[in-house]
């Protein structure tokens, strides 16, 4: 079984609804471990937008990296997710971070995920469950490089108490 790290994200609805409902339709693929807090994150590339709600978790497949990508692919699709700008609003996202130690890269899949070492909304979850989980491409810790990294935008833990009722 390979282990695999997962960044889901929301900013469209009941954001944290919509993370764990991807999170339970995970399950027949993926055999979930650990599953991090749940946090709010300002927007990457386009600002005017509602902030995100992120969580990472880790868990084990017999699933390829492609059959996972498809599965993901089909949570986002039966979830409602439809095409819109890139790094624009989303009802969910779900993103291979890790997968064991693997370094691929196609036009479908690149892993470990190209971005994650620039971005808050995988690092501070990550670190929560994972803190001395390798990269291996940057041959850091997760902990390191969040240590190392310029900011990297906002993030704050999650309260339920925070979610709108109008969501």
């Amino acid at each position: 079984m390979a282990v695999v790290y997962l960044g889901l994200g929301s900013n469209v609805g009941n954001r944290a609804r919509n993370i764990y409902s991807a999170l339970r339709r995970l399950a027949p693929g993926v055999r979930l471990r650990q599953i991090s807090s749940l946090y709010e994150t300002e927007p990457v590339g386009l600002s005017d937008q509602p902030w995100f709600l992120n969580l990472v978790c880790s868990g084990e497949t017999d699933l390829s990296p492609q059959t996972l990508l498809e599965l993901a692919k089909q949570i986002e699709q039966e979830m409602g997710r439809r095409g819109g700008p890139r790094f624009g609003p989303r009802l969910i996202d779900i993103d291979i971070l890790f997968y064991d130690d693997l370094v691929m890269a196609t036009p479908q899949l690149e892993i470990p995920h190209p971005r994650l070492h620039q971005r808050v909304f995988t690092l501070v979850p990550l670190i929560e469950i994972s803190p001395d989980l390798v990269h291996p491409l940057l041959k850091m810790s997760v902990q390191r490089l969040r240590d190392s990294a310029a900011s990297l935008g906002e993030v704050g833990l999650y309260s339920f108490t925070d979610e709108r009722a109008s969501s």
